[in-house]
């Protein structure tokens, strides 16, 4: 099933599940109890938003090896963290601003796992049962801003820096699954999830070792080979095989630099 989020001219920001071209509202909470409505609101005439509104997203650096290798580092023998603030979020369709302090953003294509069901301490062989669907990140970097500061908060966290949809598809198998990222057409990132160094359920264990998951947290679950350049103009989709395509233009932010 799909879930989305999502608004209308006549209705405010709301849950709803995506049945062929038509939405229907969810009354309740997804994560818990809900009941799904009448699927009888033309997709068009819907404005989709990002499909969750996660309290936490956990980050997982360097899952690829050919990323590490392209990245000159070696690959990491535990899952390597870090977390984006949940102001980065941003939906299908909206602007990537490109921020003054930077002049090297990056696209990073990404599966993102939803999680939910509150866990701490999650053995590997039960990861998958805490997981309520997935769905396409992209986790946008502000590269020199990573290596100059050398621990990743700034380079990672702008506004805008963390795109999620279109939609939490919650019938998929998260294990061998093409990965693309176009930019103008023009493809730049191609993998599956196989080639994760720790896939899904080791993430989600070892993610719960640390910090208590709860439900709507979201974990991006690393990139593959492929990163490149971002520019004012541009227009960047992230395809995964089974759950959709997420699209956004990037725009440079106007405001001037004040600090």
């Amino acid at each position: 099933m799909r879930f989305v989020r999502f608004e209308t001219r006549t209705l405010p920001p709301q849950y709803g599940w995506l049945l062929d071209n038509a939405l229907g509202p969810v009354e309740g909470d997804i994560f818990s109890e809900y009941r799904r409505l009448e699927a009888s609101i033309p997709l068009e005439i819907a404005r989709l938003l990002a499909p969750v509104a996660p309290g936490k997203i956990i980050c997982v650096g360097r899952n690829y090896v050919e990323h590490a290798r392209e990245q000159g580092v070696e690959p990491p023998d535990i899952p390597l963290l870090f977390l984006k603030p949940p102001s980065s979020v941003i939906g299908p369709g909206e602007a990537i601003l490109l921020p003054p302090q930077s002049r090297q953003v990056e696209h990073e294509a990404e599966l993102a796992v939803v999680i939910g069901r509150l866990g701490r301490w999650i053995p590997p062989e039960a990861a998958l049962d805490y997981v309520f669907g997935y769905t396409v990140a992209n986790d946008v970097t502000a590269r020199d801003l990573q290596r100059r500061d050398g621990q990743w908060t700034r380079g990672k966290g702008f506004d805008t820096f963390c795109p999620l949809g279109p939609w939490i598809e919650t019938d998929y198998d998260p294990y061998d699954n093409l990965i693309t990222c176009r930019v103008n057409g023009e493809i730049r990132q191609m993998a599956s999830t196989r080639d994760m160094i720790f896939p899904v359920q080791q993430l989600v264990a070892f993610a719960s070792s640390v910090m208590t998951l709860e439900p709507g947290d979201v974990i991006l679950t690393g990139t593959p080979a492929g990163i490149g350049p971002l520019l004012d103009g541009d227009e960047v989709a992230v395809d995964i095989e089974g759950i959709g395509e997420l699209r956004n233009p990037v725009k440079a932010d106007v405001r001037q630099l004040s600090v």
